[in-house]
């Protein structure tokens, strides 16, 4: 087996490949960028205040499972969005430790303005995509994957936050 070094050239389908990431990469830091001038918070932040508007008491850990993300991840997006006044905790009676998220009239206001997809461009486009494509996408991205020996929790952290 030979071993690749830099003056090697990749295949000409590996570079039209990675000119795709690039696409792909480009296109989502653009929306986040856009998201973030329009309303000041990042896309994260974005996102996570729609899942709270549309899910009016919904906890942390529901929203760490809407958003596909660890709950720790979930509680910074939670700080910052009630420091911004975006939203408010409100704990439950039965549960001390419990707490409910509620967006504030302020929140409400900004995700008027916001542009969309709330949940990023990314997940919209998948969405999009038919059953056979993405068990396709999945296969071949699952073998990329292997190849790049990512750490573990690298599918949890938001595209916003790269």
């Amino acid at each position: 087996m030979s071993t690749s070094n830099s003056s090697d050239s990749p295949p000409e389908n590996a570079v039209r490949v990675l000119r795709q990431f690039r696409i792909v990469f480009n296109a989502v830091r653009n929306h986040f960028r856009q998201v973030e001038r329009v309303t000041g918070i990042g896309g994260a932040q974005l996102w996570a205040l729609a899942v709270v508007s549309d899910s009016p008491g919904v906890g942390v850990t529901e929203l760490a499972n809407a958003l596909d993300v660890h709950q720790s991840t979930a509680s910074n997006l939670v700080r910052a969005l009630a420091t911004r006044k975006l939203i408010e905790t409100r704990q439950s009676a039965s549960d001390r430790r419990a707490v409910s998220l509620h967006v504030t009239a302020t929140g409400a206001t900004l995700l008027q303005s916001a542009p969309g997809p709330f949940s990023g461009i990314l997940p919209a486009a998948l969405a999009q995509m038919k059953p056979a494509q993405l068990a396709r996408l999945e296969r071949d991205l699952g073998t990329l994957i292997e190849a790049l020996t990512p750490d573990d929790e690298a599918g949890q952290t938001p595209l916003a936050d790269l």
